[in-house]
């Protein structure tokens, strides 16, 4: 059976960045897959790397912040709400970042769940490669988002530049670089511009991706 896991990343639970994920939750409940989901916002969920990730340090005088993961990997020294949401990601074999683009990139508090959840010795290092040595070979993941601008502007010639090259630090540096199968994203251009109608038709086009996903070439896969 699949087990999915969405890290939500949109405060307004009435948001049609928030639509999709209700419609991810959804289509994989009738498929008869496990789905857990981080609701960051809901879940106050603190982007900040920092001293207070573990409950023991192992050098105080210098606070290195990889050194510090790789320990508290190796000593079971990572805090409950870290161990909770680390324990998800192991859990999972489809993980789902679904979020609104906030200055091309990700919204701090998905940032910052990847800074604090990806951390080194479990997630890399310590021994473990990446890319194509990455342990996550046995995990499938994408990208479900929204944009401010219309989809004229993310194009090779719009004023924003090419989506794919925008996404590439997500997909490609923190995605693919443990390894994980990524592909294609799902992309609503502009929903607060559109009809409720149009909107409508995105989230059956959101079914539909869903639907498609096995039939489709993924962007990066990990060489056996």
């Amino acid at each position: 059976m699949k087990k999915v896991l969405i890290v939500h990343a949109h405060p307004e639970s009435k948001s049609f960045c928030s639509s999709l994920k209700n419609e991810a939750v959804s289509y994989f409940q009738l498929q008869g897959a496990e789905i857990k989901v981080s609701d960051l916002y809901a879940m106050g969920f603190n982007p900040i790397g920092d001293k207070h990730d573990f409950t023991e340090l192992q050098n105080p005088d210098f606070f290195k912040y990889q050194m510090e993961q790789v320990n508290a990997y190796q000593n079971g020294l990572f805090t409950p709400e870290l161990k909770t949401e680390m324990e998800k990601l192991e859990w999972c074999d489809t993980i789902i970042f679904n979020f609104p683009l906030w200055w091309f990139g990700l919204p701090a508090i998905l940032k910052g769940w990847v800074d604090r959840v990806f951390a080194m010795g479990l997630v890399y290092g310590a021994g473990k490669g990446v890319y194509d040595n990455g342990i996550y070979k046995n995990k499938t993941s994408f990208l479900t988002l929204t944009t401010g601008g219309p989809e004229i502007a993310y194009s090779n010639t719009g004023k924003n530049g090419n989506l794919e090259t925008i996404l590439y630090p997500i997909q490609h540096g923190m995605l693919y670089f443990t390894g994980m199968t990524v592909m294609p994203p799902f992309i609503c251009f502009s929903p607060a511009r559109i009809t409720d109608d149009e909107r409508k038709i995105q989230l059956d086009l959101y079914k539909t991706y869903l639907g498609n996903l096995k039939n489709v070439a993924p962007i990066y896969k990990a060489i056996e």
